[in-house]
């Protein structure tokens, strides 16, 4: 989400929104309705209607996390999102358009999953435009001291405490 927000910031529509979810987080039941919007009444607690998060972004940017959690069918219906720009709403009758763009996060390999049928390969290629791979921190431990100063930096300013130092050798 980091590598997503710096993307957003430093890009042309960092003046826009930018909202993230976690669909693995979110109840099957709740992911079509907290990404595409539902109508007043659509279901049982719908006291409102709501855009969803895809229309809510506007033209800034939606941030998807562990979207190979995302269930066959509800990738079926954000496949289609995609590539109409539309959403339909839980409980609504008709499409409404949406301008946001998307970027994708999993801990998975998304391909190992298309090819044991968890993944649909359509959606895999139409999210896999510009990919890019963070290796886990274990795998950077060169990046720890690096990290290590910016946290301390930014609690330190917090508390207005004075910076510690941290040896890069620990």
């Amino acid at each position: 989400e980091v590598i997503a927000q710096a993307i957003h910031a430093l890009g042309p529509h960092s003046a826009d929104p930018m909202l993230s979810v976690n669909v693995a987080a979110l109840p099957d039941t709740l992911v079509e309705s907290e990404l595409f919007g539902h109508e007043k009444g659509a279901f049982t607690g719908a006291d409102r209607k709501r855009p969803g998060i895809l229309r809510a972004a506007s033209a800034g940017t939606v941030f998807l996390d562990e979207i190979g959690e995302l269930s066959l069918a509800v990738q079926a219906k954000l496949l289609r999102a995609l590539e109409a720009r539309e959403v339909t709403p839980v409980g609504a009758d008709a499409a409404v358009p949406f301008r946001a763009r998307i970027m994708c996060a999993t801990h998975r390999t998304l391909l190992e999953r298309v090819r044991a049928g968890l993944f649909r390969e359509d959606l895999y290629y139409r999210i896999n435009v510009l990919r890019i791979d963070i290796p886990p921190l274990r795998e950077r431990a060169s990046d720890i001291p690096a990290l290590s100063r910016h946290l301390l930096q930014r609690m330190a300013a917090r508390s207005g405490l004075t910076v510690p130092t941290v040896d890069s050798d620990a």
